[in-house]
């Protein structure tokens, strides 16, 4: 279960799952409140989804929607609900439970820092529901643990996968917007305030007059796309700087880039640093959450201080420079990922983590409501 089928992290990796899962083990099932990008690939790999149309949980369709959800769990005779970011484990958790479902499993993959102090009152509560959190990376796991108290145990830590087919360091070349440029720093995410884009771009307007040809490409959309836009104006690199909508073609803008930056503030486990890092660029990101799980500094990448655009400019002048470092680096990172979190080994994680929680929920008495045995 996933708020929406659209280009984000959460939902690539709880559509990539539903897709690469073994299909003699499991029937995968997906439930969303909205539809995207992700909802044709599902179905081309003949994934049935359910689209609940909710839009607010105090709307009444918000109970309609309930009890929709709820007769289809039992219907399909639904084993194992996994819920997967936020609204869905608030709304499809309870029902969950109240359907009998005999195993839950909700996600954390973000720092509840950046939820409402609602929800996570509401989340403390479903963290009680489930059988089991799966974490996408180590830092969420002792937030769980340190922060929410949750008990370890319950806490499993899958790590993210990616598209390994796609993202590869082979057939690099610019795209049309950087053909020109001499090297391009980059970055591929959300345009949201947490993500610090403005950090990057002071950073950059501290290297860039040093460089001629150097560009600047940040591949997102959302509300901070203004405000980052009249920054670039006032720092004078507008002109160095290149604004690209959200797009499916992300393999093909990474391919363009010599440098990815991930400049966050709040970060779990990446899927942008890992395709950056799988596609062959050199990486600089924020020292925080996820991050320095991936980025081995001086091995994998390089880190800087959250915030720091002093640091980072540092970082960056350091790979620009030296050509034979930039290569050092992205050739690792791309070992390391093709190696370590391939969706292979990811999707192996989550099979496993799904078939030692029914085993485990088969012998307690009273697992399997009636229908389900």
């Amino acid at each position: 279960m996933v708020r929406e089928l659209g280009p984000g992290g959460t939902e690539r990796q709880a559509a990539e799952i539903a897709r690469s899962i073994d299909r003699s083990r499991f029937a995968p099932h997906v439930i969303c409140f909205h539809e995207g990008i992700r909802a044709d690939e599902l179905r081309s790999a003949g994934v049935p989804i359910l689209r609940l149309p909710v839009t607010s949980f105090l709307s009444p369709g918000a109970l309609a929607a309930a009890l929709r959800l709820a007769r289809y769990l039992r219907s399909r005779r639904i084993r194992l609900v996994h819920t997967f970011d936020c609204p869905m484990n608030i709304f499809g958790v309870p029902l969950a439970r109240m359907a009998g479902i005999p195993v839950i499993l909700s996600s954390q993959r973000a720092h509840r820092s950046l939820n409402s102090a609602l929800d996570n009152r509401i989340l403390r509560v479903t963290d009680r529901l489930v059988q089991g959190i799966v974490a996408n990376c180590e830092a969420m796991r002792r937030h769980l643990i340190e922060d929410e108290a949750v008990p370890g145990e319950r806490v499993h830590v899958c790590p993210n996968g990616i598209d390994t087919a796609m993202f590869h360091s082979r057939g690099r070349e610019r795209v049309a917007p950087l053909a020109a440029a001499s090297l391009v720093i980059g970055a591929v995410c959300v345009l949201r305030p947490e993500k610090d884009l403005a950090t990057l771009i002071e950073a950059f307007a501290a290297v860039s007059p040093r460089i001629p040809g150097l560009r600047l490409a940040i591949v997102g959309s959302g509300p901070e796309l203004p405000l980052l836009q009249l920054l670039a104006g006032q720092r004078g690199v507008a002109e160095a700087c290149w604004f690209e909508p959200a797009t499916p073609a992300v393999a093909r803008w990474l391919g363009s880039m010599e440098i990815f930056v991930l400049p966050s503030r709040s970060e779990a486990l990446s899927n942008s640093l890992m395709e950056a890092m799988a596609r062959g660029c050199a990486v600089v990101a924020s020292r925080v959450g996820g991050n320095p799980e991936l980025v081995r500094e001086g091995e994998t990448g390089l880190l800087f201080p959250p915030g720091d655009a002093g640091a980072l400019a540092a970082q960056l002048q350091r790979l620009v420079e030296d050509p034979a470092l930039r290569v050092c680096l992205a050739e690792s990172g791309a070992r390391r990922i093709a190696a370590e979190f391939s969706m292979n080994i990811s999707v192996r994680k989550i099979q496993q983590l799904y078939e030692s929680s029914l085993a485990s929920a088969e012998t307690r008495r009273g697992a399997w409501p009636a229908g389900l045995r």
